[in-house]
């Protein structure tokens, strides 16, 4: 099976967020096991493991059939060639000619720049005057008003390199709606092409409040006019890549089974509920892995100390050494309360502002790296201003400091309004620092209150979006840290015990959705 994957963002080349880590450990893990899941000989059927598609209750059983045309390696990544991006030692290039709806010839040359990556092959799209900007998506005026051009000559130029390999695409795995344009593309544009037309796709959603609006002048930069018509309604005031990746994909998930059932919801469904709604059993949500070897405090070569499950001892170096450089006291027995991420409305910063004066006051020590809009850190800025020796803020994108303070902090929060899946929460537990996570979406999925699951539980959950609510879950937590012993190191093992790798079950769903989604190609 050929399973080729479009992507705005990958790390290490590309990343703003949680979107990078995930593609790329995915990719990765299916281009290991093989995309099909198995080894098996072209055109012979071959038994399909047992799979819930969550969120919906359809299940592919043991001894279901699914065919594979044949076995490739490795996976295909499509990503663009984004300033600053250098391709590695060895990587290959070549032009080619791609159709342009903006160009005054209607083609405009693109080069391909090819090499192996830890699994899979990168092919990054390099189009100065798409890609060579001072941001991925925008810059401090807001977005690009041509991203629909850009994501669109991404997928264009993917299809066409698709076309000149000449070999058949079993599955299309698009990620978010910067990919969307690809699966439009293959139903008004690529259609007389079975190379394209004939491959099924996979969209993945990893996060709805990004929909990819396009008014109907922007939409020109996506397809010509004889393609819009057959994708635009004739009164259309523009196009939502989004909801068309929805409409015309085999399969959509998103990235955890409880944000599956929110998204059904008017609350979370950010007005596409009712699309999802209408896909039945071709809607659900596959859990994130984590790449446990990237994350793994025993050989993490950022920390000053390392220390695994075995032996905690190094912990505790981290503890006092993250202390010191952040200028709190590192003497002091206040708990550490740690919180990491875009400083976007959904991850609840303003929350953490409005209990962080209660917090204090109770004896918390608290640390925010984050980068974004710095309007959304204006309370907590205040705060620290007040309370320096206490209250610690980063507005910096800064890995090693990131998982300085994982290792580091006594209590790792994430209040999100929101939350498809999140890795923040599975890196925290991963590095013996508890989770204090709202009851939402992929956190009520990977974190198990110790309060009503004593002997089982991995961090502390609250459910109201609010600043005394998360107050008051971080004063339980902070009394538990305090009182020690045996139960809080019990807690930070269990966390620390989970296997949250994608070899531990993601990969295998994916591969099998991606068998069913070319079962359903085949029955249109």
């Amino acid at each position: 099976m050929r399973v080729v994957c479009i992507s705005a963002e990958c790390e290490p080349w590309a990343k703003t967020g949680g979107l990078g880590d995930v593609v790329d450990a995915l990719t990765r893990a299916v281009g290991a096991r093989g995309p099909g899941g198995q080894e098996v000989e072209a055109g012979i059927p071959h038994t399909v493991q047992s799979q819930v598609w969550v969120g919906t209750g359809a299940v592919m059983g043991v001894g279901d059939i699914a065919y594979a045309d044949h076995v490739e390696r490795p996976v295909d990544l499509f990503l663009p060639k984004y300033r600053g991006l250098e391709a590695p030692a060895g990587a290959t290039s070549r032009s080619l000619t791609v159709p342009d709806p903006l160009a005054e010839s209607g083609v405009t040359e693109v080069t391909i720049v090819e090499f192996e990556a830890r699994g899979y092959r990168v092919r990054l799209v390099d189009h100065p005057p798409a890609f060579d900007r001072p941001g991925y998506y925008g810059d401090e005026n807001g977005d690009y008003p041509d991203n629909g051009w850009r994501f669109g000559l991404l997928c264009r130029a993917a299809l066409e390199a698709l076309l000149v390999d000449g070999r058949p695409v079993d599955v299309l795995h698009l990620h978010d709606w910067q990919a969307m344009p690809a699966v439009v593309l293959r139903d008004c544009a690529y259609d007389a092409y079975p190379l394209i037309a004939r491959a099924a796709v996979m969209a993945t959603i990893h996060n709805l409040a990004y929909q990819g609006w396009l008014t109907r002048d922007q939409a020109a930069g996506l397809a010509f006019p004889e393609e819009l018509k057959r994708v635009m309604k004739p009164h259309a005031d523009g196009i939502l890549l989004l909801r068309e990746g929805i409409d015309r994909a085999e399969l959509v998930n998103t990235v955890s089974p409880g944000y599956a059932q929110e998204a059904l919801t008017p609350a979370f469904g950010m007005g596409l509920d009712p699309a999802l709604a209408g896909l039945g059993h071709r809607f659900g949500g596959i859990l994130n892995g984590l790449d446990m070897t990237v994350w793994d405090p025993a050989t993490d070569a950022d920390l000053p100390a390392n220390y695994s499950r075995s032996d905690m001892a190094g912990k505790a170096v981290c503890r006092r050494a993250l202390l010191t450089e952040l200028g709190f006291d590192p003497n002091g027995d206040g708990p550490v309360l740690s919180m990491i991420g875009r400083l976007d409305p959904q991850k609840g910063f303003d929350l953490l502002a409005g209990a962080a004066p209660e917090l204090v006051a109770a004896g918390a020590r608290i640390v925010v790296l984050g980068s974004g809009d710095p309007k959304r850190i204006a309370g907590m800025r205040e705060i620290a201003t007040q309370h320096p020796e206490s209250v610690a803020i980063v507005e910096a994108f800064d890995r090693a400091l990131a998982r300085r303070i994982y290792a580091g902090a006594d209590l790792y929060l994430m209040p999100s309004r929101f939350e498809p899946c999140g890795q923040g929460q599975m890196i925290s537990l991963r590095y013996g620092t508890p989770a204090v996570v709202r009851r939402t979406g992929g956190l009520a999925d990977t974190i198990v209150d110790v309060r009503e699951w004593p002997g089982e539980g991995t961090g502390f959950l609250f459910d109201t979006s609010s600043p005394k609510a998360l107050a008051t879950v971080c004063r339980r937590a902070m009394e538990y840290y305090r009182r020690g012993g045996e139960e809080w190191t019990a807690l930070q093992d269990r966390g620390m015990a989970i296997d949250w790798s994608w070899e531990a079950g993601p990969a295998e769903q994916y591969a099998a959705s991606y068998r069913r989604a070319v079962s359903l190609r085949r029955d249109s």
